[in-house]
């Protein structure tokens, strides 16, 4: 058996920036991964790569916009070398991992699935053979997987993993596809792959897209998004059918059984957390959305922590860093309360086209806890930037204290929305007020000089 001082299940954002402090701090640190490589789903099949696919888009729609003598609306993409810009960027940066690594010292990653055996026990099935370690700090940072609920034919549809792994099964452009999942992952694939000139519909089980998002926010996304994505509310997907057009989906409306057909479907029902073996059975909490930490990322039992996807608070790679960190100031403190996470300060982007973001309270959550809230709000519609780039809908909206007027929270709808939302995040972390925030001279012509904007109209 090993001894070392911690070992991380997992390699992603919950894992590696905890294990890179610590080794700093002169602790041996091992990280074990099944991949064998460092920066989890994010790179694997999500954030990284979906983005990569979505500024292609992003760019394509800008071409369109601007496009004259016969280009407006005619330009072609060749979803192959969109593909292969995405697996250059994936490939440069497990390359970029790969090199931190080698070049940090006190850390070893170790290929191999992770189960716990006692409270600082963990065995490793490394495929070629078993090894055991023991820690004195364990972070769980297993993340999360592709859930598959019990849908009859749904194994017939891809998933992210065929859209935005290296070298995806999927490297040609469909003419048609049904995307079930009106959340986040379905909205952002629905919104790039309409703007290759695929035919797209949507169906979502609840009556809103982005479900647990703010209903104001996301009608005003709502309104901008590609008219040409065929949206279906409150369908319930009964089963999946292969057909000689290709897949049809079969959905209850509230009144009678309907079908559509595509040549592909893509089905986006969320992910859930990936729990290592063992680690209910030594008294760690488990509840339904994942391992049960406080704002210290401690779990049960105190040397034990769980970072990112796993905990279930909120599942984003940047959320899972910040978590990561504060579980390693942490340990290094001695298991006492050193740092904790805000997480109500994280923010959050739908990377669609446009964007919409969002950080804090905003106006559904605040009426939830019965917190008021005063507005102060700009229109894209008189943003310099937004004018130049024609992407005039939309909008900024602050939420401020009424008395002290301390921001609470905001969103962005429009361009820019995924930029902007971290100067309103950092403003929410930091207690910043409307005045301050009025006071700053933001730079024109840039968008974010709307956030002081939004914040003046109160005065």
């Amino acid at each position: 058996m090993d001894d070392i001082e911690v070992l991380t299940i997992g390699a992603g954002g919950g894992g590696y920036p905890a294990a890179f402090r610590l080794a700093a701090a002169g602790r041996r640190v091992v990280m074990v991964d099944p991949k064998g490589v460092m920066s989890g789903n994010c790179l694997a099949e999500g954030c990284v790569p979906s983005k990569a696919v979505r500024e292609v888009a992003h760019h394509l729609l800008q071409h369109r916009r601007f496009g004259k003598n016969g280009l407006h609306g005619e330009v072609l993409v060749d979803y192959a070398e969109v593909v292969a810009h995405k697996d250059q960027v994936q490939t440069r940066r497990y390359a970029q991992h790969d090199a931190e690594l080698r070049a940090a010292p006190n850390v070893t990653l170790v290929t191999g699935t992770a189960s716990i055996v006692d409270p600082h026990t963990v065995a490793v099935d490394t495929g070629e053979g078993a090894r055991r370690f023991s820690a004195r700090n364990i972070v769980i940072a297993s993340g999360s997987d592709i859930s598959v609920p019990p849908i009859p034919g749904i194994g017939l549809c891809l998933n992210s993993r065929d859209l935005y792994a290296h070298h995806p099964s999927l490297s040609t452009l469909p003419a048609s596809m049904l995307v079930i999942g009106g959340g986040y992952v379905g909205l952002e694939t629905a919104s790039f792959f309409s703007a290759f000139g695929v035919q797209v519909t949507v169906f979502e089980r609840e009556a809103q897209l982005l479900p647990g998002m703010d209903p104001d926010m996301v009608g005003l996304l709502a309104g901008l998004l590609d008219p040409n994505i065929d949206v279906i509310l409150q369908a319930e997907v009964r089963r999946v059918e292969r057909t000689p057009a290709g897949v049809r989906v079969v959905f209850f409306d509230g009144t009678a059984e309907q079908h559509r057909t595509a040549q592909v479907a893509f089905q986006a029902l969320g992910r859930h957390p990936v729990i290592p073996a063992g680690l209910r059975e030594i008294g760690v909490a488990v509840g339904a959305h994942g391992v049960q930490v406080d704002p210290t990322l401690q779990t049960t039992l105190r040397h034990i922590y769980a970072c990112g996807d796993v905990n279930g608070k909120t599942p984003l790679f940047h959320a899972a860093v910040r978590q990561s960190l504060a579980a390693a100031n942490n340990i290094m403190a001695g298991d006492h309360r050193a740092d904790v996470v805000d997480f109500l300060s994280t923010p959050t982007t739908v990377f669609t086209l446009p964007a919409a973001a969002y950080v804090g309270l905003t106006r559904t959550s605040a009426a939830a806890q019965g917190v008021s809230i005063q507005e102060g709000a700009y229109s894209f519609a008189e943003d310099s930037r937004a004018q130049i780039f024609g992407e005039t809908g939309g909008e900024i909206r602050l939420f401020f204290h009424p008395d002290s007027l301390r921001l609470l929270g905001g969103w962005v709808v429009g361009i820019d929305a995924g930029n902007l939302i971290g100067q309103i995040g950092l403003a929410v972390s930091r207690g910043l007020d409307a005045g301050g925030l009025a006071a700053f001279a933001d730079q024109h012509p840039m968008s974010a000089e709307g956030i002081s904007r939004a914040a003046r109209s109160l005065f």
